[in-house]
């Protein structure tokens, strides 16, 4: 089948060509049109898909081709755009409008670059740029640098830093959505440091506008039994890189960030006596994920940790009942992958302090070992011979011999 592209002006834009530079694998391309129309797009075989702007499927690739625009800011938000896809408009001016220098680039279809705002030499020094100061029309933009540096840890420009501090002072970031706010933190979280993501926020002032909860966390001091030499922010940011090191699972990064949310409600005397920040903290997880409308997966297992993460920590000295209480509180027989989460988050939790990184965690093999092991009480046995309340405790009872006898092989002498 010819391909309907080939009479067109078409370039080449955006990730494709800066994760080309870059020496990575390319996984999606999109395209620019010049000097077309949407008629002759569908005249020559393109699906339009565009809702604001016009963006056409190609009929055999499947890639994108969207008409080269401008836009023009009509009022607040990242939805106050006026756009313009006219056939005048030129390359150049399609890639003025785009967020960093990096992302400005362009390829002729024989593989020619066209840098005209220097996002090569950005490349190579690791520098974040915008392009122009219409960045500043759109705060989704200031997400977008801070999961950049999370994935290439790359500097953001002095000059963007400034722009980035102005449109957080001027109230621009405060028009973003939930929505948005949490599809980009949800990115970040699968970048290789997603600390730098929030670094970067907190860097330009807009982590106290979007996540005060964790913002509030950075100079509260760490209980003196757990590393006082770094505070409380630094801890998270730590746990979060060590999630990232242990797991691609997102969940368990957003379980990572936030699970000591309570810290910066709790008095440090309340701390050795009693853990009543896990309970305010429990409490903080849950707002948070109401207000940017986290999936409840997310949310269930960031409160599970949030709530039970300290348990583990001591597991060897809680009593069988204890242990088994915690299995039941996180339904772990009813869903081991889940239990398999929550252990990978409590590592990254011991992990987060200085000098812990590569340390051993044995608590994790103990508890799948107490969880594998009281798999064998069966239930349904149990359930034949006895009703109502006595199923729960007989069950509950066979459980906790189960662990005592385990615990004895393990250490005859405890």
């Amino acid at each position: 089948m010819p391909d309907p592209s080939k009479h067109l002006e078409v370039y080449l834009v955006g990730g494709a060509v800066r994760d080309r530079l870059l020496g990575l694998q390319v996984k999606d391309r999109d395209w620019v049109v010049v000097g077309a129309t949407p008629d002759k797009m569908i005249e020559k075989g393109f699906k339009p898909v565009g809702k604001e702007f016009p963006v056409f499927l190609h009929p055999n690739s499947k890639e994108e081709y969207a008409l080269a625009r401008v836009e023009r800011k009509t009022r607040p938000g990242y939805t106050g755009f006026e756009f313009d896809a006219s056939s005048i408009i030129t390359l150049e001016q399609d890639l003025a409008r785009r967020d960093l220098t990096i992302n400005a680039m362009a390829e002729t279809p024989d593989g020619q670059l066209i840098d005209y705002f220097g996002g090569k030499d950005d490349l190579h020094n690791g520098i974040l740029r915008h392009v122009s100061d219409a960045f500043a029309e759109d705060p989704v933009r200031i997400l977008r640098v801070a999961r950049f540096t999370a994935r290439y840890g790359f500097a953001v420009a002095h000059e963007t830093r400034s722009l980035m501090h102005n449109m957080v002072t001027n109230g621009e970031v405060d028009a973003l959505v939930p929505e948005r706010v949490w599809n980009e933190l949800r990115l970040a979280l699968g970048e290789p440091r997603p600390s730098l993501f929030i670094h970067t926020l907190r860097d330009c002032g807009a982590l106290e506008r979007i996540f005060p909860e964790l913002d509030c966390l950075f100079g509260v001091p760490q209980p003196r039994q757990y590393h006082p030499e770094i505070d409380c922010g630094v801890h998270i940011m730590l746990v979060v890189d060590q999630a990232a090191k242990l797991t691609d699972d997102p969940q368990v990064r957003f379980a990572a960030l936030v699970h000591d949310l309570g810290k910066c409600v709790t008095p440090e005397s309340d701390w050795p006596s009693h853990p009543h920040h896990e309970r305010r903290g429990i409490k903080l997880v849950r707002d948070l994920c109401a207000r940017l409308r986290v999936p409840n997966q997310y949310r269930d297992l960031a409160v599970a940790v949030c709530e039970h993460h300290l348990l583990v920590h001591r597991i060897e000295r809680l009593k069988p009942s204890t242990v088994i209480k915690l299995l039941n509180a996180l339904r772990a027989y009813q869903h081991p992958d889940r239990l398999h989460q929550f252990i990978l988050a409590c590592e990254a939790d011991m992990r987060g302090r200085s000098g812990y990184e590569d340390r051993a965690y044995p608590q994790a093999d103990i508890l799948r070992r107490y969880h594998e092991a009281t798999k064998s009480v069966d239930t349904g046995i149990i359930a034949e011979h006895r009703q109502g309340q006595d199923i729960g405790e007989e069950i509950h009872r066979q459980r906790c011999e189960v662990i005592a006898k385990l615990r004895k092989q393990l250490d005859p002498s405890d």
